[in-house]
């Protein structure tokens, strides 16, 4: 890949650390995992309005960037590249939250020409084809990440992110206060920080 002429020193510098990257370095991307998390944390939550589910997201957001870094190429600068997987990652979050919190009465009537109807609308939340390899690929990477955990946080996190449970059902299904659900989630975050870097 040629860099473009036009890209800022922060771009440029990018540029460098997403080629090694593509080539497998992992310092890379724990460069840019550093330079880059805050800034999509908080764009992801100005989006969502929910610590939690924004700092999942952005997990989330890094692990699809990095298994596709592949695709990236110079058109635009990495940081544009990113912000735009996060936000759609955000958005597409917010529609399917959306989408699950529709409720449907079989027993709706509704007015046309004088005339009443019955009206079944059935919403399906399955996952697309697309989406589906996505999740296949997405819950692959964890699983391999979330191995290399300690004992205590790696149950934690397979609940919260494979098994996509709350913290008050984690909390029940363990037999294990709230608050250390949270403190451990909270600790298990930056230890996947740090097997990232490594």
């Amino acid at each position: 890949m040629e860099l473009k002429t036009n890209f800022t020193e922060k771009a440029s510098r990018d540029y460098i650390l997403v080629v090694k990257a593509q080539k497998g370095n992992q310092q890379a991307f724990a460069e840019l995992l550093d330079y880059y998390k805050d800034s999509i944390y908080y764009m992801v939550l100005k989006i969502i309005r929910n610590e939690t589910d924004a700092e999942d997201l952005t997990i989330e957001a890094f692990t699809k960037a990095f298994k596709n870094i592949e695709y990236y190429t110079p058109t635009y600068a990495f940081s544009t590249w990113l912000f735009k997987i996060a936000s759609n990652n955000a958005i597409d979050f917010l529609r399917k939250k959306k989408t699950a919190q529709k409720t449907v009465s079989i027993d709706k009537k509704i007015k046309f020409n004088d005339s009443e109807f019955n009206i079944i609308s059935l919403i399906s939340d399955s996952p697309d084809p697309e989406e589906k390899l996505i999740n296949v690929q997405s819950q692959k990477i964890l699983h391999h990440i979330i191995e290399r955990l300690p004992t205590d946080y790696r149950s934690i996190v397979k609940l919260r992110f494979l098994d996509e449970m709350s913290y008050v059902e984690i909390s029940n299904k363990l037999e294990i206060p709230l608050g250390t659900v949270k403190a451990r989630i909270h600790r298990s975050r930056e230890l996947l920080a740090g097997i990232l870097k490594k």
